[in-house]
């Protein structure tokens, strides 16, 4: 729940959203909606935020009160708001073969990992960010699962079927 991009040039509405996302965080705090109008609620829970974090009380949103509001809403927005997709994609061309070591292999054992648990022909790898023989024999099963050449190199569509399947049986194992 960021503010919109059309809050702009609604700087009560931006406040007001701040501070809901600090309400859902903290019940210690005023939930509001954003209307964008800064009535007797917003001033309520402007005085809410200003007692909590021994801001002189006044139910303004000063310089220092709406400071205060957007260092608290950074952090809230982490732990109340969706998570954001992470797309990692290899470069084309990459290819890791044994013995390399990246952080992009710490993330391919990550996987691995994770895929072993559902599927006991993959063998699960050591987290050393090293493609070692243990990783290079879990890739290789991994790709005979997925049809692909059992080379045990971690290539872009080797990566693109890892994160897919990954993706598929993190959902499974949240979801059931």
């Amino acid at each position: 729940m960021r503010p919109d991009e059309s809050f702009v040039e609604q700087p009560i509405r931006s406040l007001q959203t701040m501070l809901r996302v600090l309400a859902l965080d903290d019940n210690r705090y005023l939930l509001l909606v954003p209307d964008g109008i800064y009535g007797p609620e917003t001033a309520n829970a402007v005085t809410a935020f200003q007692r909590q974090n021994n801001i002189p009380i006044s139910g303004i949103a000063d310089q220092v009160t709406w400071e205060a509001i957007a260092a608290a809403y950074e952090p809230a927005i982490v732990r109340v708001g969706k998570a954001e997709k992470i797309e990692i994609l290899l470069e084309p061309g990459v290819v890791f073969t044994l013995g390399d070591t990246d952080p992009h292999i710490y993330l391919i054992q990550a996987m691995l990992a994770q895929l072993a648990d559902e599927h006991k022909q993959i063998p699960r790898p050591a987290h050393s960010g090293t493609l070692d023989e243990l990783t290079a024999r879990s890739l290789q099963a991994f790709q005979r699962y997925a049809g692909l050449p059992e080379n045990g190199n971690a290539d872009r569509v080797t990566w693109k079927n890892l994160s897919r399947q990954f993706t598929l049986s993190a959902h499974h194992a949240v979801n059931g």
